[in-house]
């Protein structure tokens, strides 16, 4: 197999209880970078991490940081095993954009941490205040789907993969979503267990604080290519950087886009970062001819490296 892979990094909802732990008892790297998240924002982030409980993990302002951290902790093993690995572009889902902007040298580590926190404790304060939900859709047309959300006024959150979208809204609008999707074409549809209504209208005061704290920050041009969420295209210069990952917390994540601008470039392995295997999961619906690896954990890792040697 080439050593030439995009890499994915994973979303809010891939975390859980255990995660690093193995990677932060065997390998040094792994476990300075766990110790800094720590030291930085003042409580023992791993501890959640590598103990739960998952109540508390769940918490967005707790898995988000987890899930970026844990996810350049895999970064950082992956180039250590594979330092000839040519990396074409990077992508994440959702609070994963804010990982793969770091891993493309968008922002460094500290800086990023320090924004994913800030993130997920804005979301955090703004599902608290209000009702929200969210559901997922199996089978349908984007078309047919659109008319659905617009009809019982929530909002398209993700576009995931092909017959499979997720929108997000109040629990009522969410609600009848459930109980009409049938007519619009839907196969399945079923609601989230979620704290709230993550990319919809009901996030913009989560938006507008984290426009504040983007607004003072210098960024650098990213090494990498990194596609955007709200636009699925490659975003290189600060102010658009700054403007998509604004965006992005009440707007839709187009990742079936974002995957297929790689695709489209010809790339054929993809690598996800992160517990889970969500991505994959994507990528087996999106094309089924690609390769994508997963790796979380130190088997997974032994397994990827196996798989690029």
């Amino acid at each position: 197999m080439g050593k030439r892979a995009v890499l994915l990094f994973a979303g809010q909802g891939a975390q859980t209880v255990g995660m690093g732990r193995d990677l932060a008892e065997k390998f040094d790297s792994a476990r300075d970078l766990f110790t800094r998240a720590d030291e930085q924002l003042g409580f023992s982030l791993s501890e959640k991490m590598f103990e739960g409980p998952a109540s508390e993990l769940t918490r967005t302002s707790i898995c988000q940081p987890a899930l970026y951290t844990h996810g350049l902790a895999c970064l950082t093993l992956l180039q250590e095993q594979v330092p000839d690995l040519e990396i074409a572009g990077v992508a994440g889902l959702s609070l994963g954009e804010f990982t793969a902007h770091s891993a493309a040298g968008t922002f460094d580590f500290a800086t990023g941490l320090n924004l994913v926190s800030k993130r997920g404790s804005f979301m955090e304060e703004a599902t608290e205040a209000t009702e929200g939900s969210m559901a997922a859709l199996i089978g349908g047309e984007e078309a047919d789907i659109r008319r659905l959300a617009a009809d019982c006024d929530v909002d398209v959150a993700n576009l995931n993969a092909p017959g499979q979208i997720v929108v997000s809204g109040t629990r009522e609008g969410i609600a009848k979503v459930v109980a009409t999707a049938e007519d619009y074409g839907v196969r399945i549809a079923q609601e989230l267990e979620v704290a709230g209504a993550y990319h919809s209208r009901l996030m913009m005061p989560a938006q507008e604080k984290l426009a504040a704290v983007l607004a003072d920050l210098e960024l650098s041009e990213p090494t990498l290519p990194v596609t955007c969420n709200v636009e699925a295209r490659v975003v290189k210069e600060s102010d658009e950087i700054k403007k998509t990952l604004v965006a992005q917390v009440s707007g839709s994540v187009r990742w079936s886009e974002c995957v297929q601008h790689f695709i489209d470039q010809g790339e054929d392995l993809f690598i996800e970062l992160g517990p889970g295997r969500v991505l994959a999961g994507l990528m087996r619906r999106i094309d089924r001819k690609k390769t994508t690896l997963s790796f979380s954990d130190v088997e997974g890792l032994e397994k990827t490296v196996e798989a690029l040697s």
